[in-house]
């Protein structure tokens, strides 16, 4: 045992010298090889030990692993003094020219949907609309039934539904199910809100239609609303939004939860009213759908349809951005295309 001693004291005290001495990372790995490998000094002795008397094997064995133990801290510490070492010759070696301009960081932007939507939103917050958020998942009763399209209503094939695996949830296609919550929230006092928000369609992904989309809703409901405050809003909208020289025209529609119902169309922005390919020679564009809310609606939302009436609207963001900047595809919206992106 005393033996033992003294060979692993020499092999700790060489083994030591050896570390400190290692001036990079090849002699460094060299002195690892030669007293850890398996070939190594240490592990020479370590393999040893069977060979040794029972009763002295579990103090040889203690002895031996403390030196293996300091041996290896004394390695790491060495392996990290070496590397920083390297780092500094390194900063040393390339000098830093602190009078050089730093590198350019890109600024990011608004996405061009939400520039249109919080515009759109602006407007009808100066003209007295509160804006009012309401869920994208919805019920079956909520975006069809109390908007008066009753199951198997011819009018749901308009929209093409994302159902998911819970029976009578879906996504909503439309933002028209927030007039409902919005009316039973405010009852009975009067309404101005327009919704904004996503809709989802379970279509095919056309250069015109795409699987999601904004909305924005509009929704008044007081005394004495007529279809003349419909236009007359509207008109002023259109105005503030594309420019008061902009003419506009109403065409009779047709939505289940309005009646009348109305689309409404601006003057081609690219032709002037002269007829293009854009406006397919008719010189308007549509840019929403409209008409007084149905009594139905009205009775579902909780007031009266004999004392109170109210109009509806909606608006595509993505439809007038394309318009507003000559945009023919609608799928470059959520391309992700920062070639597309970045001109805006």
């Amino acid at each position: 045992m005393t033996d033992l001693a003294q060979a692993l004291a020499a092999l700790e005290a060489t083994a030591q010298a050896d570390l400190a001495s290692a001036s990079d990372a090849a002699t460094l790995e060299a002195v690892r090889v030669r007293w850890f490998g398996r070939k190594g000094s240490l592990a020479t002795i370590l393999r040893g030990l069977g060979e040794m008397d029972a009763a002295e094997r579990p103090a040889a064995g203690k002895l031996a692993n403390e030196v293996k133990r300091r041996l290896e801290v004394a390695l790491e510490e060495r392996q990290a003094a070496l590397v920083a070492l390297a780092q500094a010759a390194a900063l040393t070696a390339a000098r830093l020219d602190v009078t050089l301009p730093g590198q350019p960081v890109t600024i990011g932007r608004l996405h061009p949907s939400t520039q249109v939507l919080r515009r759109i939103c602006q407007i009808w917050a100066t003209m007295g609309f509160q804006i009012y958020r309401s869920r994208d998942v919805e019920s079956d009763e909520m975006n069809f039934e109390l908007l008066n399209i009753p199951a198997h209503h011819p009018a749901r094939d308009m929209w093409d539904t994302f159902y998911t695996t819970t029976e009578g949830v879906l996504l909503r296609t439309h933002t028209s199910p927030g007039q409902i919550r919005a009316m039973r929230e405010f009852h009975p006092e009067p309404i101005r809100v327009v919704l904004p928000g996503m809709c989802y369609r379970y279509e095919q992904i056309t250069a015109r239609s795409e699987i999601q989309f904004h909305q924005v809703e509009g929704l008044a409901v007081g005394r004495n609303i007529t279809m003349t405050d419909l236009k007359g809003t509207l008109i002023s909208f259109a105005h503030r939004m594309f420019g008061a020289e902009r003419k506009v025209r109403f065409r009779a529609s047709y939505f289940p939860f309005t009646e009348p119902s109305a689309e409404m169309d601006v003057e081609c922005l690219i032709c002037g009213g002269s007829g293009c390919s854009i406006c397919k020679q008719s010189g308007w564009l549509e840019i929403l759908g409209c008409g007084m809310v149905h009594p139905r609606v009205l009775q579902n939302g909780g007031y009266d349809p004999d004392v109170y009436s109210g109009f509806a609207f909606g608006m595509g963001p993505e439809r007038i951005t394309m318009l507003l900047h000559r945009i023919d595809d609608i799928r470059y919206f959520w391309a992700n295309d920062l070639r597309f992106l970045e001109q805006f």
